[in-house]
């Protein structure tokens, strides 16, 4: 998301240093519990004469009694693995056993717990950056624990620390044969001084990171249904809620008859929120019939009537004006187009999308005297805590922040408005603060509540010169996720959007002219960094034109970008590894409507390179087969690796095949499943091969760089099986035929 943009920027670090590190563990009632001892076994043994069993414990390890190791994780778990992969981090310096591991979700707390990719002074999940801002700071975490629990064993056995050796948990000296578990000496290394400096493994000795199946530590919570989601809290005296929304995005109340409503059976409370209007009750059934029931006079004065035709129109001749906010120069694009020997132009169409996550938007706030709780799977714990604060009138250290699991994100739980989260809070102060408020979002809330990812349009012209020289001109016209929000003065420079223009060709190949300009339209449809934000639409025009350009020059398509990438090696390291998996220099047979195509693009530091198979039978295409080639630095933890490349592929295909959010007079023609359709399992390819160029640089992104190549190389398929461009997403293929027709 937009956290890359921070960090490329410089707006911070993605280490930690000793300094800093030392500073953080001696906030007050945050840093290391001192002065605890564990009780004495026997004088052989550490601990003797000890005070009672206490832990070792810092900012983000728990070194429990009873041996366990628990990983404070500053980042949501919403299915991408961290609740595992940070942990693996600090139990590879640690040297503890994988079995002892565990994991819990730190509290909403900066500087803390601050995304380092943002300098430390917010509390977020997001942009692919888990593992990438925690690698140096959680290697320090283990290697420190392991430290304190080195000298403690050397203190009791009276030998020399360099003698004593860590191996999965346990603590030893070989020459006298002692030997302790980590819960055995937690309580006396809490008393050992933090060491000024920690030497690191070389990665060269890891035997935790980069093993293939590792176990998950959130499996068997989530295979056997006992792990807590937001929806699964229950509190004493508990009230469900729902919101009545405008069915226009910007239209408010203006009047309500809530008698009808407040008569149905098990409704307690009917109030006004700054969003709409709520009706609290029992349980869900009483709460969904009591909004049924509602009576609501919405002020449209406001509010957005366009449907997306009439935008997309409006956008195409946005992209013929003149006001446009230039994002890359170089050349002269236009005389070199004007000289090019072979040139091609295209116009792309890209659709809103929903997040369309498996869980909804859910939270639960309680209101105490001078107390606020929240239990929801928060992505932006920090703005959510503010925003909560704000609104009850506390500071925001009077807000506690319980993050849980949460079913999916992709970005939707990381609102600049805290949208859920405010709901419910207002709720819970409109209603007193009488009993604690769970919100739910049904899935047609989710469908129709806005939030998409933008609706865009590009037109590009492309061409190579004699010498085989690149020219590339673009005009993107899209919403700004920035505009607006607290992040515009702060990201937004010269008036342009990097989470609207990031990942165009003239970041990604060796193009000697180049004019990339963008411009932003006015449009009341709320938008949001959807995942791999805006490389999912400048990926794909950015591959389906490179291909195009490449048949024009009657070359090899992975040849062709080879020539071009002479900057940028490690996309030439995972194009070269995608294409010798897939066996691209063998014979491929294109009988019976069968295609072959690639793309390859960077996004949060990650280069992804994918070959697509498929088969075209009438209108329909299916993806037979993909090869993902990922540099991402270190895999951490393989699986998840792979198993985050399954999941983008399978995300990107659902929008590219079937995805879209369209708008009649300004109202949102799809409210479901049914209608918002997402790609289902016999629709998967029937193979998808993930394989990890090997790197010793320290690890990037993962959740988000596998779905920018997908569509782009299924379209460059489809093109190679039939000759059709398609340049508008979903792909149709019948209105591609007549448009070439």
């Amino acid at each position: 998301m937009y956290l890359r943009h921070l960090r490329d920027s410089g707006a911070g670090s993605a280490g930690l240093t000793r300094r800093q590190f030392l500073e953080l563990t001696t906030l007050a009632g945050t840093g290391l519990t001192l002065g605890v001892v564990l009780p004495g076994c026997s004088s052989a043994g550490p601990g003797a004469g000890s005070a009672p069993a206490a832990p070792l414990e810092m900012p983000f390890v728990r070194i429990s009694p009873d041996n366990t190791v628990t990983v404070i994780c500053k980042h949501l778990e919403a299915g991408q693995g961290v609740w595992t992969g940070l942990p693996a981090i600090v139990a590879e310096e640690l040297d503890a056993s994988w079995e002892q591991m565990r994991v819990e979700s730190a509290p909403a707390r900066v500087p803390m717990y601050g995304n380092l990719a943002m300098g430390g002074k917010v509390q977020l999940t997001g942009g692919s950056t888990a593992v990438a801002n925690s690698w140096e700071q959680l290697r320090q975490a283990g290697a420190t624990a392991r430290a304190m629990l080195v000298a403690a064993a050397a203190q009791h056995w009276n030998v020399p620390a360099a003698e004593v050796t860590v191996r999965e948990g346990v603590v030893a000296h070989a020459a006298s044969g002692h030997q302790a578990s980590f819960g055995e000496l937690a309580g006396s290394a809490a008393q050992q001084p933090v060491p000024a400096s920690v030497s690191l493994k070389d990665p060269g000795s890891f035997t935790l990171i980069g093993r293939d199946k590792l176990p998950r530590l959130d499996a068997q919570a989530k295979s056997t249904g006992t792990q807590q989601y937001a929806i699964d809290v229950r509190l004493p005296g508990m009230m469900t809620a729902v919101v009545m929304r405008p069915p226009r995005f910007g239209a408010r109340v203006k009047s309500f008859d809530a008698s009808k409503s407040r008569a149905v059976a098990g409704v307690v409370d009917v109030v006004a929120i700054p969003r709409g209007i709520a009706v609290v009750a029992r349980d869900m059934y009483a709460a969904h019939k009591g909004r049924e029931a509602l009576a609501v006079i919405w002020d449209e004065s406001g509010a957005e009537k366009r449907g997306t035709a009439q935008l997309m129109q409006e956008y195409r001749a946005l992209a013929r004006g003149r006001q446009a906010v230039i994002a890359a120069e170089a050349g002269d694009a236009a005389a070199a187009l004007g000289h090019a020997v072979h040139r091609v132009e295209g116009e792309f169409d890209f659709p809103y999308l929903a997040h369309a996550t498996m869980e909804p938007l859910t939270a639960v706030c309680a209101l105490g005297a001078d107390k606020c709780e929240i239990w929801a799977g928060c992505q932006f714990q920090t703005l959510d805590q503010a925003t909560a604060a704000a609104i009850l009138g506390l500071k925001p250290e009077q807000v506690v922040i319980h993050t849980l699991a949460a079913g999916g994100t992709f970005g939707r739980r990381a609102t600049p408005d805290s949208d859920y989260i405010s709901e419910v809070t207002w709720i819970a102060k409109a209603t007193g603060g009488k009993y604690p408020v769970r919100l739910i979002w049904t899935r047609e809330d989710d469908i129709t509540g806005g939030r998409y990812r933008p609706l865009n349009y590009h037109r590009i012209e492309a061409g190579i010169d004699k010498d085989g020289r690149l020219a590339w001109r673009q005009r993107l016209v899209g919403q700004s996720i920035m505009a607006g929000t607290p992040f515009e003065s702060m990201m937004m420079k010269n008036g342009l959007d990097p989470t609207a223009v990031g990942g165009n060709a003239a970041e990604q190949y060796d193009l000697d002219h180049a004019h990339v300009s963008w411009t932003q339209p006015k449009v009341g449809v709320p938008v949001l960094w959807w995942r791999s934000v805006e490389n999912t639409h400048t990926a794909y025009s950015k591959e389906v034109m490179i291909d195009e350009l490449a048949q024009a020059a009657g070359e090899d398509p992975v040849a062709f970008r080879l020539a071009h990438l002479g900057k940028h090696p490690r996309h030439v390291a995972a194009l070269k590894l995608a294409a010798e998996k897939a066996g691209w220099d063998a014979p491929f047979a294109k009988a019976g409507g069968r295609g072959r195509g690639v793309a390859v693009h960077e996004s949060f530091g990650t280069v992804v390179a994918q070959v697509a198979e498929v088969t075209v039978t009438g209108d329909r295409i299916k993806v037979d087969r993909v090869v993902c080639a990922v540099d991402c630095g270190i895999a951490v933890t393989p699986d998840v690796v792979r198993a985050q490349m399954q999941s983008a592929i399978g995300y990107g295909l659902s929008a590219a095949l079937l995805g879209a959010i369209t708008l009649t007079d300004g109202r949102v023609d799809q409210s479901n499943f049914h209608q918002y359709q997402v790609l289902r399992l016999p629709d998967m390819p029937r193979s998808i091969e993930v394989h990890i160029v090997p790197s010793s640089s320290a690890p990037s992104g993962v959740g988000e760089p596998g779905t920018p190549p997908i569509a782009p190389a299924v379209a460059n398929a489809v093109r190679a099986a039939t000759g059709l461009r398609l340049h508008r997403l979903p792909f149709d293929l019948a209105a591609a035929r007549r448009a070439s027709a």
